[in-house]
């Protein structure tokens, strides 16, 4: 099995950014200390950057995450993560349609893995359906990076993991003061943005998390 793969099936630490151009420099010096510390996959999001920042900014963690064997995902851009020939892309309910970002893969030529939000049980199925390599399961808390969302709640984590059978991650509010309670619901992967981004030991934060995870 490639190295990729390999870490794609056992992966258990997703780190999401979620940064506009002033804090670029500085999430980048946690990318590195959140690979350090354990993240498995480290996801570009950002709602502010040009395009040409973007990629900027994606080559650097990309070659990071290469340095560190580690992954490196893009959110809702489809174009970007192919420039970039990223290792996985992530969408949202309303971007680019599954089936739809499979094609424009497979025509570009690169090898990517396809990961899809979801909130309840039908929309995760429905992604599983389309062929979602992994699907995101929340916000389980609330969360402003996602305003004005609805929390989904640990009940949607512990139908997720009695249903759904391909790999899936928690994403959604969770820290170490509560990480504890979504793995008890069943939740073997989970995903944080500010609990690694935010936190003034980005490595020791990674490191934390990993340990829950791992017991």
């Amino acid at each position: 099995m490639e190295w990729r793969e390999r870490v794609f099936q056992n992966f258990k630490l997703y780190a999401v950014t979620d940064l506009c151009d002033i804090s670029a420099e500085s999430v980048l010096r946690k990318a590195e200390d959140a690979f350090r510390g354990g993240v498995d996959i480290v996801q570009l999001r950002s709602k502010q950057l040009t395009d040409f920042r973007f990629l900027q900014i994606g080559q650097k963690i990309k070659k990071m995450a290469g340095r560190f064997r580690k992954l490196f995902f893009v959110n809702d851009r489809l174009d970007l993560a192919i420039a970039l020939k990223a290792d996985g892309i992530h969408l949202g309910q309303t971007d680019l349609p599954l089936p739809a970002a499979r094609k424009l893969i497979r025509q570009a030529g690169v090898r990517m893995k396809i990961g899809k939000s979801t909130c309840d049980i039908r929309q995760a199925r429905e992604a599983v359906r389309d062929g979602a390599d992994y699907i995101g399961v929340g916000p389980v808390y609330a969360t402003p990076t996602k305003p004005g969302r609805k929390p989904a709640g640990l009940d949607y984590v512990r139908r997720v993991a009695r249903c759904i059978r391909i790999p899936w991650v928690a994403i959604g509010g969770i820290d170490l003061e509560n990480i504890d309670n979504v793995i008890a619901a069943g939740a073997g992967r989970i995903a944080v943005v500010r609990a690694i981004f935010e936190a003034k030991d980005a490595e020791f934060a990674a490191r934390e998390l990993k340990k829950r995870l791992e017991r």
